[in-house]
């Protein structure tokens, strides 16, 4: 790319902005005041070990990339090929500005969550942080991402409100028995009606226990919690056999 001066960058993070992802681009930061300090750096710091800090040949799928930055933390690990996706535009014209600022050669697509199945192949790692809550169908969001484009590590991160507490549950219960349901730690989905936060897209909050359920029923096995509100998972066999049910198709199931 062609040699930007600071000034040449603060003129394009301000043109392209406002910007929720807090980037240091080339000593420019794009969001200096934001609300939760510098973020996402602030939360990465809490759990990047927890992430293979090589991972040369190996394929990411980001999704809901917004500006990019752990797009390009990837490719900073030595991701072969990363894929950031969002359905917002204006995000993902801020991620193709860092990512060019940055020398990082990952490809910015437009595409929701619900349609995953058109990308048509798996990827090593996948990257799903700060998108469950703002989604309408949160579990069908991990189907399709456990049916269609995980093929090893799952990288998760929801908001998360109620209790932090995990109460054993039992395989099954008699229909009279409603104490458990009442108790902090079970698996509990906060459904947010309005705005929260002065954001109307914010329409989930689960607890601790709900967000290992929902991964666990979606297929994926937990091997760590090194942050309050991020899982990394491995995909296994999902434990049930309800798929996903969505009329997007991957091209493969197309062809058959």
């Amino acid at each position: 790319m062609q040699h930007l001066s600071k000034d040449d960058i603060r003129a394009r993070v301000e043109a392209l902005g406002p910007w929720f992802h807090n980037l240091d681009l080339n000593g420019v930061m794009t969001a200096p005041d934001h609300f939760l300090g510098d973020y996402p750096a602030v939360k990465w710091r809490r759990f990047e070990a927890a992430i293979p800090a090589d991972l040369t040949g190996r394929t990411v799928l980001d999704i809901g990339c917004n500006a990019g930055f752990y797009s390009i933390e990837m490719k900073k690990r030595g991701a072969a090929r990363v894929v950031g996706i969002d359905f917002d535009e204006d995000y993902l014209a801020q991620a193709r500005f860092a990512a060019e600022v940055a020398g990082a050669d990952i490809e910015f697509r437009q595409l929701s969550i619900y349609d995953v199945a058109a990308l048509g192949e798996t990827f090593d790692v996948v990257i799903f942080m700060g998108v469950l809550y703002h989604l309408r169908h949160p579990l069908l969001a991990l189907d399709l991402i456990h049916e269609h484009v995980a093929g090893d590590l799952l990288v998760f991160q929801s908001m998360q409100r109620g209790s932090n507490e995990v109460e054993p549950v039992e395989r099954d219960y008699p229909f009279t028995e409603t104490a458990h349901f009442d108790k902090p730690g079970y698996p509990k989905m906060h459904f947010i009606e309005h705005d929260y936060s002065n954001d109307p897209t914010n329409w989930w909050a689960p607890n601790r226990a709900c967000s290992e359920a929902m991964l666990r029923s979606a297929g994926f096995t937990i091997l760590a919690h090194p942050e309050e509100e991020v899982f990394v998972c491995r995909r296994a066999d999902a434990p049930t056999p309800n798929a996903a049910v969505y009329p997007a198709r991957s091209p493969k199931d197309a062809a058959r």
